[in-house]
């Protein structure tokens, strides 16, 4: 790999982070600074930007939960939505033929429904990375991103598949074999290697065979690899070491699509009705964003959700690229749509990248014009909250946050609540007796529904994401609430910004787990 990459990627990445927008921002800004340089794509960086695609679509899969596909407000909203994009873009489109710009000259209807099917869909890669940067991604809107995600690129696998003149091979048959692999990996027997891999460098070498062999194995019967690797991260993720298979891939996913975003940059150099179209396709994102905000409110989903959730898909799509180079090859449209594509997918990214930073924001300044769309019903997970008498608030039920609960309620008796975004998590701790409720701390509605009683519970904030804790903290300054809050932290920097926004107590999970575990063992040996 040519140094020159990671330098520029390096050095765009964290000027841009300095900014406070996400790195993948700065990583676009480079491959385009290289494009002008005269740098050419090459297939070393493809390959890597390939693989960086797989793991972000295996890493999927291992946390998406497959009834959660079948619920309307996904696959109801991401049906509806790419039919009516893809039909009114078609319209603009082919209107906008008319004009005499050498791109548009002679679009025909079918062409022009081609190039808008295209762009109905949202980068995967990008909502991702956003949704973590914000740690969303367990979250309602969240969830509901991914899913939406997930039916759109199966949409745009079926075409791909239909384009290519190709039928998958009747052995793509035997993969229905594969329904069968969640419930065997349940057993301990069917699942050896999974439990028996450690934590290091072997569960790594796991996490990139399976993706490659889930792509290669669907590669075989004529089906996309991409959806291989998906597939056999959903296979495996009822198994209680997929949430640390995740983990443990993280930052190889983040490393290899660094490639990916340098590659969109360095896809060509658009001419100046190129670059005219690419704006013109920008312009009309925001009537992409209206559309989608509009569906998923019909479909009883309060408007905080649907804002957001709108927001964070508020992009064209990678997968758009492969469609358009599909219709290229097919001798459909001309290649120099693949530089529209690329540089309109680009500008996108550029401004969705600050919009989503900022879509807390946007929704509580336009709060009352966004709830005027709700419906009056809700989902269940999108009730109200009301808290009784609670004297503890612990906020994250995982590992941390469950023990936490635990020692409140058995060491030092105090009535206890639990909260938590993740509902299947709050379906375990209620089959164990938990006091527990499902509920999204980061929306504002959420503290403003709240009922508290005079003697104001203690929050602690015990989840994995610093961003999450800001966020609760500037929520509970909005509301005025005089409340004591504790927090986790991992880092140094991360304690000064919670100790500097007021929190009463900063636990520094590494460094109080040393402490812990140097007294535990004190008194078991000693005393």
């Amino acid at each position: 790999m040519d140094p020159l990459w990671i330098i520029f990627a390096f050095g765009f990445g964290f000027t841009i982070k300095q900014l406070g927008l996400p790195p993948l921002v700065g990583f676009l800004m480079a491959g385009f600074a290289l494009n002008l340089m005269g740098v050419q794509n090459s297939e070393v960086l493809a390959q890597i930007a390939d693989f960086g695609v797989l793991l972000l679509l295996f890493t999927i899969g291992l946390k998406l939960n497959i009834k959660s596909l079948l619920k309307p407000e996904i696959w109801a909203s991401s049906s509806i939505h790419l039919m009516l994009t893809t039909i009114f873009f078609g319209l603009i489109l082919f209107i906008l033929s008319l004009a005499g710009l050498s791109e548009l000259v002679n679009l025909s209807l079918q062409t022009s429904f081609l190039i808008a099917f295209a762009l109905s869909f949202s980068s995967t890669i990008f909502a991702v990375k956003i949704l973590e940067e914000t740690g969303s991604m367990k979250g309602t809107h969240g969830r509901i991103a991914i899913g939406i995600l997930v039916i759109q690129d199966i949409f745009a696998v079926l075409f791909l598949t239909l384009s290519s003149g190709k039928t998958p091979s009747v052995w793509a048959l035997g993969l229905l074999l594969l329904l069968f692999v969640p419930k065997l990996i349940k057993n301990r027997k069917f699942s050896y290697i999974l439990n028996h891999t450690g934590h290091g460098e072997l569960l790594i070498l796991l996490g990139v065979l399976l993706p490659l062999t889930g792509a290669s194995l669907f590669s075989l019967v004529g089906l996309k690899p991409d959806l291989g690797a998906l597939v056999f991260g959903m296979l495996i993720a009822g198994h209680h070491r997929a949430e640390e298979l995740a983990k443990t891939m993280m930052g190889f996913k983040d490393l290899f699509l660094v490639g990916f975003f340098l590659t969109i940059g360095l896809s060509g150099i658009p001419t100046e009705t190129s670059l005219f179209i690419a704006l013109l396709l920008a312009l009309v994102m925001p009537l992409k964003i209206i559309l989608l905000f509009y569906i998923l409110t019909r479909l009883k989903l309060r408007a905080r959700t649907s804002v957001l959730t709108s927001i964070s898909l508020a992009n064209y799509s990678e997968f758009g690229l492969i469609v358009g180079a599909a219709g290229v090859a097919n001798g459909w449209i001309s290649k120099e749509w693949l530089v529209i594509f690329a540089v309109s997918l680009s500008i996108t990214m550029l401004i969705a990248s600050p919009l989503n930073m900022r879509a807390q924001f946007i929704y509580a300044r336009f709060q009352k014009f966004f709830l005027s769309f709700e419906t009056t019903t809700r989902l269940p997970e999108d009730e109200p909250i009301v808290f009784s008498q609670e004297e503890v608030i612990v906020f994250g039920m995982g590992r941390t946050g469950a023990e936490v609960y635990r020692v409140m309620t058995e060491k030092y008796n105090k009535n206890a609540l639990g909260i938590d975004i993740n509902a299947e998590i709050i379906e375990r701790k209620k089959a164990m007796g938990y006091n527990v409720i499902q509920g999204d701390v980061t929306d504002l509605n959420f503290w403003q529904r709240v009922n508290m009683s005079d003697n104001l519970p203690l929050i602690i904030l015990a989840t994995p994401s610093h961003a999450m804790h800001m966020i609760v903290i500037a929520q509970l300054k909005q509301i005025h609430c005089d409340i004591k809050v504790a927090a986790l932290s991992r880092y140094d920097d991360e304690m000064k910004e919670l100790n500097d926004a007021g929190v009463n107590v900063v636990f520094n999970l590494y460094e109080e787990a040393g402490f812990g575990f140097a007294d535990h063992t004190y008194n078991k040996i000693y005393r």
